[in-house]
């Protein structure tokens, strides 16, 4: 067994990977960027060593300097996570050369899997199914139409190194082929060093499942059950599960036969992923490949009690899979949630900062825990532009689906975030959709039912009642802790009153209040509520009981009144005097500012390219200029018509949220 492992990655997986090592009595090594210094991975692993500046391609994607470090730091193999160069042949050739052990498939898996042409091309020989395509290098846009409708539209076009959602695009139309070629080639050059692209069939009302296998250099491989994948936004995985509520067990031993016969047909040895997209009538097609560990690996952990990274090593170390297939038992539901750092009510626009406070929820302490918490942040972090905005992934699991979900429903109640914007509300909001619970999805599903984006008003509070009890018990237990402050004005004492009127957006609730023993009860409306808790003011979680059954929600003062997170809502609350209420009815209403004007950047990121000149007459709905934030291309259209007054930022510029990057007159 090996004594030292490096782990050439950053961030959650990192940390994955050394807890593992740990248990299994295996010192670690880290390696980190400038960025990255003071981050999670760096302080739990034996030592590290730093690569260089920020920008991955001159740190964590330096091979040479990372095979140099493992001669340095004497560490006998090295784990490369997922991402960075963990899919790169040339790297794992060059590590297995220099003497060391790569924990992962050999170098003749990963090049013919890495490339998405190639690997199409080796399953339809090794027997999977596959979707009409054009497997061929495109050249340019005009063939990337011509292609395109020859196959029918609608089509997707990928990048044939891509991976994590990179250089893919949906096109219905020639225009929508001839812009989605361009910006997938340019997102693969810029993510992978490769701008080729590949045209398929897109398949509607699809279903993203994927196989987890498993295989030694033995001979012996297995398949690990599925994992559904489908609820993604922008290729982006969101939400996964396993197992899947679509599919049944036929159709799982057909798609993990074809998952193992593909293994077996390029030698595979390690933890590896089979990905099919898969139609209404259960009729699936491979889609790729990929040769390494899954960001949502710990699902399959859940439900099968291995640990896929404890796999990877014995493996590695030559060892034998200890279990075959008809071992191998699909035991409970769970259910993975990413937390990004990203704006859900601004178009999910990326977010960058310091964690002011950060509290995940309690957990198990265990792969295999009830409440599993995988994350690469601690209170204090900085969420870096240079990397993506995953701050954790927040699994659990229960005896069947309706449990996993339910407790993941409490949980992302309890998991309190501040400094940066990000994305619990949207992943709450899907817990709880209807057709998500009744198990109703497909790739298309954010898209389908946020057409417009998301927003709070997409989330009404199950009973808003309940809302304005909390809202009340916060503000009294405010009051009488504020009203026995000394040094107030005589006359002008704070008022503990027992009749409010709680304002939230245009309703107005009147509430009255009892007090009891170890809370208060509340009449609003004519409804009785009953609240105890021990809350009081300067904590985050109100944790309650309410009519007896237990409550958690997330408080935030803003200004007079507060702000409320629960199931998804987000409410913005005023509790008043009677008198205090008519005053708020008086209060003007300030008017935003027309920006329709200015371009500006939504995001910090880089100014990849500006498509207009001062003096030049544009439509609305014209592409202005594209802006790159942690790794993804966003390209900014005119919001109105009107003419090119002047150009305030230059391409390869840095750019904070809200910078000016032109006008219009």
């Amino acid at each position: 067994m090996f004594s030292k492992i490096l782990i050439a990655n950053r961030g959650e997986i990192a940390c994955r990977v050394i807890r593992t090592a740990k248990r299994m009595g295996i010192k670690t090594v880290a390696v980190c960027s400038e960025a990255d210094v003071d981050s999670l991975h760096v302080r739990e692993a034996d030592e590290y060593f730093v690569l260089g500046p920020p920008q991955a391609a001159e740190s964590y994607l330096l091979g040479d300097k990372i095979l140099k470090i493992m001669k340095e730091c004497g560490a006998d193999a090295i784990h490369p996570g997922y991402g960075f160069l963990s899919e790169n042949a040339d790297f794992a050739k060059a590590v297995e050369k220099a003497g060391f052990a790569f924990i992962g498939p050999g170098p003749h898996a990963i090049s013919s899997m890495g490339d998405k042409i190639t690997s199409k091309k080796l399953a339809a020989e090794a027997g999977v199914t596959t979707i009409p395509g054009h497997m061929g290098i495109i050249k340019d846009a005009d063939e990337a139409v011509k292609i395109s409708g020859k196959i029918g539209y609608p089509v997707m076009i990928k990048a044939s190194a891509g991976g994590g959602g990179k250089g893919m695009r949906v096109a219905f139309n020639d225009d929508e082929a001839r812009d989605g070629f361009r910006s997938a080639t340019n997102e693969a050059k810029s993510s992978f060093g490769d701008d080729r692209v590949f045209i398929e069939k897109f398949i509607e009302q699809p279903r993203h499942i994927e196989i987890q296998v498993l295989a030694d250099s033995h001979g012996n491989t297995v398949y690990l059950g599925e994992r559904e994948c489908s609820v993604q936004r922008r290729h982006q995985k969101v939400i996964e599960e396993a197992p899947s509520p679509f599919i049944d067990p036929k159709t799982r031993k057909a798609m993990g036969e074809q998952a193992v016969a593909l293994a077996k047909a390029v030698k595979y040895r390690s933890a590896g992923t089979v990905e099919f997209v898969v139609g209404a009538d259960k009729g699936f097609y491979f889609l790729e490949m990929n040769t390494r560990l899954q960001v949502e690996h710990p699902v399959t952990e859940m439900i099968t009690g291995l640990d896929l990274v404890e796999q990877m090593i014995l493996v590695a170390a030559g060892e034998k899979l200890a279990f075959t297939q008809k071992d191998i038992k699909l035991t409970g539901w769970a259910i993975e949630s990413r937390i990004y750092a990203e704006d859900p009510f601004r178009n999910f626009l990326p977010s960058i900062g310091r964690l002011s406070h950060y509290q995940p929820p309690a957990t198990d302490g265990d792969l295999h825990g009830l409440v599993r918490v995988d994350t690469g942040v601690f209170e204090g972090a900085e969420i870096s532009m240079y990397y993506d905005p995953m701050i954790a992934k927040l699994v659990t699991s229960g005896a069947d689906r309706n449990e996993a979900i339910g407790r993941m429903r409490s949980a992302l109640d309890e998991y309190f975030i501040r400094g940066v914007s990000h994305n619990i509300s949207f992943l709450a909001a899907l817990m709880s959709h209807p057709k998500f619970i009744k198990g109703e999805i497909t790739t298309n599903f954010i898209a389908e039912e946020y057409p417009d984006g998301f927003h709070p008003a997409d989330v009404p509070p199950d009973d808003p009642h309940f809302l304005v009890a909390v809202a009340s018990f916060i503000h009294r237990r405010v009051v009488e802790v504020e009203a026995g402050i000394s040094g107030q004005m005589p006359g002008h004492e704070m008022i503990v009153a027992d009749d409010w009127v709680v304002v939230i957006g245009d309703d107005r609730y009147p509430v009255s209040i009892t007090v009891e023993t170890d809370g208060y009860d509340f009449n609003v409306d004519g409804k009785p509520y009953a609240l105890r808790s021990d809350w009081t003011p300067g904590m985050h979680h109100f944790r309650a009981n309410l009519n007896g059954q237990p409550v958690c929600v997330q408080i935030e003062r803003l200004g007079v009144g507060y702000r409320l997170f629960h199931g998804g809502n987000q409410s913005d609350v005023l509790v008043l005097t009677e008198q205090g209420a008519e005053f708020n009815d008086l209060m003007p209403v300030k008017v935003a500012p027309d920006l329709s004007k200015f371009l500006l950047s939504p995001m910090p990121g880089l100014l990849v390219s500006i498509a207009v000149e001062v003096g030049q007459e544009v439509r609305a709905g014209e592409e202005l200029a594209v802006v790159e934030a942690m790794k993804m291309e966003n390209i900014l259209r005119a919001v109105a018509d009107g003419v090119v007054a002047t150009i305030e930022a230059e391409p390869g510029e840095s750019l904070v949220v809200d910078q000016s990057i032109l006008t219009l007159e």
